[in-house]
């Protein structure tokens, strides 16, 4: 998706949420400061990689659509608004976190979004029944990512597109080295880490079609299903 609304939205929802919000949209001095120290990434880079992160739907998008995990939505409600005609679920382990994504929804008037508590590793929806998958910064904290990534494709439809972001290791020392020294201690993101290859190969086991950039140390990624399984 394009979209100086979104970022005006992102702008906007980072003034008036959490230390974490603002990091995630690059759009505070704290959130600022840490993208810079920790990523290396100034507003620009921020932007850039969640529009490859969103490439994969479209404007006109109305079909069903998966988030997981939602976090607290300050990146996706403001997407939302847009698809008016979409059916989105939103997905997350935290129930804290998804609250306050739920009062994103409602302050949005978001009523085509609903929200389930529940694990990646074992999604409880059927076989193909979203048009698009989407998890923005969730893989490198996930557990158990080979369950994430069959669980994904699995409720995918044939044709269908997975796409989203998420850190991988070996493009930026800096971040590498405040997760390893910071992030994986707390508990905030779970190793193994993908590298550029290692997650092109890996899409590629799995998707007919697949477009990996990298932004620092962010991979965005965007993958088509194909018709059947390999």
């Amino acid at each position: 998706m394009a979209h100086e609304e979104i970022r005006q939205a992102y702008q906007m929802l980072g003034q008036e949420a959490t230390a974490y919000d603002g990091m995630i949209t690059c759009s505070t001095l704290f959130g600022r400061t840490i993208c810079k120290l920790v990523w290396d990434m100034d507003k620009a880079d921020n932007d850039r990689y969640l529009q490859l992160a969103l490439a994969g739907i479209r404007e006109d998008f109305a079909g069903k659509l998966l988030e997981v995990p939602v976090g607290t939505g300050v990146l996706t409600m403001p997407v939302y608004q847009k698809l008016k005609n979409s059916d989105v679920t939103c997905l997350d382990y935290s129930t804290e976190m998804m609250a306050t994504a739920q009062k994103r929804a409602e302050k949005f008037g978001l009523r085509q979004v609903r929200f389930v508590q529940g694990d990646v590793g074992g999604l409880p929806f059927e076989n193909g029944s979203f048009d698009v998958v989407l998890s923005l910064n969730g893989f490198h904290a996930f557990p158990d990512k080979g369950a994430a990534y069959r669980e994904t494709f699995r409720v995918l439809k044939p044709g269908g597109i997975f796409c989203g972001c998420f850190y991988i290791r070996g493009e930026t020392r800096r971040t590498d080295w405040f997760i390893r020294h910071f992030y994986e201690p707390k508990g905030f993101f779970t190793p193994p880490f993908e590298t550029a290859a290692s997650l092109k190969k890996r899409l590629e086991n799995f998707y007919a079609n697949v477009t990996l950039d990298t932004v620092k140390s962010m991979a965005c990624f965007c993958c088509r299903k194909g018709e059947s399984r390999k």
